[in-house]
């Protein structure tokens, strides 16, 4: 009977033990969101804001999100560049 409690108190403990491990490994795991900017033309003053608004909410690219931008010079690439996205 002793040996039985001893062998499930080692299950239980190297189940606690290993827990943070699988979770750590998890977070490594985990995919970065990823937005989409498609526009006609650049606007910097409007790309800066944005990333500000993300940066307010707690998003910083590069660390817990990505943002693709693509930028048409004109209206003619827009669906090209919205493809290119989406395959993204």
């Amino acid at each position: 009977m002793q040996r039985r409690t001893a062998g499930l108190l080692v299950v239980v403990a190297f189940a606690f033990l290993s827990a943070p491990l699988t979770a750590d490994t998890s977070r490594l795991v985990q995919h970065v969101p990823v937005i989409g900017i498609l526009t006609p033309q650049s606007i910097p003053e409007l790309i800066t804001a944005f990333r500000q608004g993300l940066r307010d909410l707690g998003y910083v690219e590069g660390h817990n999100i990505a943002i693709e931008y693509r930028f048409a010079d004109g209206y003619e690439r827009l669906p090209e560049l919205a493809a290119e996205l989406v395959r993204l």
